[in-house]
Parts: C-alpha cells; sequence; structure tokens
C-alpha cells in the first residue's frame, strides 16, 4: 500500500493557484485536497494545473446547501456528481446537517453510493461538527444501517464534540477506523479542534493519542489489501489557529505545522509494513 500526504488550500485561497501548487511540490508534498472552483473554465484549469503535476488529488464537497431538505439533497447530489468528473481518487464529502433526521442523512449516504457505483470513485463522508457524523454516538446509528458506509476520520471534531479524548467511545472509534478511506491529520482536544501545536511538549498527550488511532487506520487498510491511503495535513488558519488578541496575528505558522505533520507522519509510516 502506498500512503499520499497531501495538503489542503485552506488557508492560501490568496495564493495563485499555480504558485500554491508549486509551494506544496517543492515542500515534498504528494498532492491537495480542496474544492473545485465552480465556474467550469476555472476547474479546467485548475485540473489541468493538477494533472501537470502528477498531483493525488481529493476532492472536498463542503458547499451542498438548501433551506429545505429538499433543496439540500439536490445541491448535494449535483456538487458529488460535479466532484466525481473531475476524475479524483477520492472525494471527501460534508455530508448532511447535525439537524437533519437520521433518514434524511441516510438518504444522502445512498445518493453518494449511487455516485460511487456509477463513476466508481470512492466517496467518504467526513466525521465533522455540524454534519451527520458530528459526534461518535451519531455515527453509530449511520454505521448500524449503512454497512459499507466509508468514511473520512477527523476525530478532533469528535474531541471537541464530546470534551473528551474519546476515552468512552472505544468501540465505535474501532468501527470507524475500519470504516477509514481518507485521513484528515489535524488533532483536536477536549475544548477545540485543533491543538495550536504539535511541536509544542504541553501537547504531547493530544498528538500520540491521535497518531495511535491513525497508526491504526494504516494497518485496517494494509488488512484490506488497499492500494493507496491519503492523509492531508489539515490544520488550519484562524480561527481554526488562535491569534494573539488585537494583533490578528496567528500563534504558529499554518504551513510550517502542516510541513511537520508531513514529515512526522511520512518517517513514522516509512517503516511500516505496508504489504498485508
Amino acid at each position: 500500500m502506498k500512503i499520499k500526504i497531501l495538503s489542503p488550500q485552506w488557508g492560501h485561497e490568496h495564493m495563485p493557484l499555480a504558485a500554491f501548487l508549486d509551494k506544496i511540490a517543492e515542500a515534498g508534498y504528494d498532492g491537495i485536497d480542496t474544492w473545485l472552483p465552480e465556474n467550469r473554465g476555472e476547474r479546467k484549469a485548475f485540473i489541468n494545473e493538477i494533472e501537470k503535476r502528477d498531483f493525488t488529488f481529493v476532492a472536498h464537497q463542503h458547499s451542498a446547501a438548501g433551506r429545505d431538505f429538499k433543496a439540500f439533497r439536490e445541491s448535494f447530489k449535483n456538487n458529488l456528481q460535479a466532484c466525481a468528473e473531475a476524475r479524483p481518487i477520492l472525494i471527501n464529502s460534508h455530508t448532511g446537517k447535525d439537524y437533519f433526521t437520521v433518514e434524511q442523512n441516510l438518504t444522502l449516504v445512498d445518493i453518494g453510493a449511487e455516485i460511487t457505483g456509477k463513476a466508481n470513485i470512492t466517496i467518504t463522508h467526513e466525521t465533522h461538527r455540524g454534519r451527520m457524523g458530528y459526534a461518535p454516538q451519531a455515527a453509530a446509528v449511520l454505521f448500524e444501517a449503512r454497512p459499507a458506509m466509508e468514511i473520512t476520520a477527523d476525530f478532533s471534531h469528535w474531541t471537541c464534540v464530546t470534551e473528551s479524548m474519546l476515552e468512552n467511545f472505544g468501540q465505535i472509534v474501532t468501527e470507524a477506523i475500519g470504516r477509514t478511506r481518507h485521513i484528515h491529520a489535524r488533532v483536536g482536544f477536549e475544548q477545540g479542534p485543533q491543538i495550536s501545536d504539535p511541536r509544542a511538549p504541553e501537547w504531547a498527550y493530544a498528538l500520540n493519542r491521535f497518531l495511535s488511532w491513525w497508526d491504526a487506520i494504516v494497518e485496517s487498510n494494509v488488512a484490506n489489501g488497499r492500494e493507496v491511503l491519503t492523509i492531508t495535513t489539515e490544520f488550519g488558519p484562524f480561527p481554526y489557529m488562535p491569534a494573539i488578541p488585537f494583533t490578528g496575528k496567528s500563534v504558529a505558522n499554518q504551513f510550517e505545522i502542516n510541513c511537520f505533520m508531513k514529515d512526522l507522519l511520512n518517517k513514522r509510516y516509512s517503516t511500516t509494513n505496508l504489504t498485508p
């Protein structure tokens, strides 16, 4: 199995695309995890730039919207189809809402499965606040109803929502690990979705807990014979990144932190037996 470490575009939207792609290529990233431009012409140019660099690309569906479920459902379907047309290695989806019914959210899971079947592209549903998988106990209900459902593991949201390091959710976390096809490698803690700096010793307990979960995900994907596992180093900008009051200055450099995570993960898994 190959592990591909991807960069988010989040936090660098101000940069011209080509310049940003050159920046992450120089830093040693294997690709990018981001949303598609809405304009078709810009979308085509974006895909050309990705292909020019032979980058691995995970498409990020996060913009589905609607004043009611019917409108959201149509927006969701259209956005997933647009992502599929770009032929990414995988589509990471912000699926549903935490206030939709279980049946409504399952309808969206089924739409994703239908598009996966037609386009032969894996769609993973991110464990994200405000979405259907916002907490482990909410995800457990969906897991039981849809045995084939696969996820993007961003457990930073779960630690924040449950105000814990998930000590009381071992069975659900194990289930989630077995369903994970993509990782958002951001470290959360009991009171937020992002620690200030994973290099700081005061955050070692959180970093080590997340590394243990990611290790288990790697092992699960190897055991299941996966060819590729994608991991995005997803530490974000302000307001995810704390800032010094009255200055607007972040307490740490987002890109440096993500590069630290990239190097940490590459080193950690370069010595792992990645054959089943």
